[in-house]
């Protein structure tokens, strides 16, 4: 096979292609054996057959290999998840909590693994803005069209004339991938370190661990407090920056390319609104396949698989449309 070069440069197959350059070199000299010997020809030819198919199975376990990084690469088992409050208030820092709350729930029942990277409460429990990691086999394929404003409509416990409000919150999935497309010159951060505060121990509370990095051109800014040590901390906010850098530069190509488009369910745009909650009518409307389900608080409580199926059936239906 003249491109095994290819799983030899792959930590993950080359004791593989190691091993079908081992037996390819043996089945060449079985075959100058068979060519100058007669009397062999019949044991050689079943060492062959023997060889050939080693080498078949090999060949298909390093395609396999291959195949599931390439689809690692498209759908990460790795996101990182930002919500912020938007237009309303205290009501839409409480909506962006049940945001966040149901996202947890959803990564629960998917047995993925969800943690805090930093969050921002106001007085009444409500979230401000919140980044969560989380991980999980198929975490960036459920959740990548979660992405743009989120609204919901309900008459607030402190409205007194039952007056219906709208309140937003933004919701963000970038995806963090092994190899992104673009490095970060370290010339254009600045790093800023704290205390993280919060749950974790005294270490965490009087030594500053907690790092917030700017990336100075675009005025960028991540913070990571999650882990408990400095070093940790930064090298995951690099992540996060690099990932947000990258959706940053997505957005702006599809933006240039709107019209070239392959799927019509969305630009992955934080700013696109793309679902309303209604509470009154126990509706929530996804605009963008123009749907709706019943049963909020089974909804709120982690049960979206419907409306993400929905999407995902919409994207394939659209691509095989072009």
């Amino acid at each position: 096979m003249d491109n095994i070069s290819q799983f030899k440069n792959n930590p993950e197959t080359v004791f593989l292609a190691q091993e079908y350059e081992r037996l390819d070199f043996e089945e060449r000299q079985t075959e100058k054996i068979m060519a100058a010997d007669l009397e062999l020809q019949e044991i050689a030819k079943e060492e062959i057959l023997v060889l050939k198919s080693r080498k078949e199975e090999l060949l298909r376990q390093m395609l396999d290999i291959a195949s599931s990084e390439k689809e690692e690469e498209l759908y990460p088992n790795q996101v990182v998840l930002e919500i912020r409050a938007g237009a309303g208030g205290d009501e839409a820092a409480l909506f962006a909590r049940e945001l966040a709350d149901m996202y947890a729930k959803y990564a629960l029942k998917k047995g993925w693994r969800f943690d805090n990277l930093d969050i921002s409460k106001n007085d009444i429990g409500g979230i401000k803005e919140a980044s969560y990691e989380i991980n999980g086999k198929g975490v960036y394929e459920d959740l990548r069209f979660e992405t743009g404003v989120h609204r919901i409509q309900r008459v607030p416990a402190t409205e007194k004339s039952g007056r219906v409000h709208t309140s937003t919150a933004s919701v963000a999935v970038l995806p963090m991938r092994q190899q992104f497309k673009l490095e970060i010159n370290p010339a254009d951060l600045d790093m800023e370190f704290s205390r993280a505060g919060g749950k974790g121990g005294q270490n965490v509370n009087k030594v500053e661990t907690a790092v917030r990095l700017i990336h100075k051109p675009t005025g960028l800014a991540v913070r990571s407090t999650s882990e408990r040590s400095q070093a940790r901390n930064r090298e995951k906010a690099l992540s996060i920056l690099t990932a947000k850098l990258q959706q940053l530069k997505n957005e702006e190509e599809s933006a240039k390319f709107s019209s070239e488009r392959k799927s019509q369910i969305g630009t992955g745009d934080r700013s696109e609104k793309i679902r309303t909650y209604n509470i009154l009518q126990d509706r929530v409307t996804d605009h963008r396949v123009k749907q709706s389900w019943h049963n909020l608080p089974v909804i709120f409580d982690g049960g979206i698989e419907g409306i993400l199926s929905e999407l995902k059936n919409a994207e394939k239906e659209a691509t095989v449309a072009m």
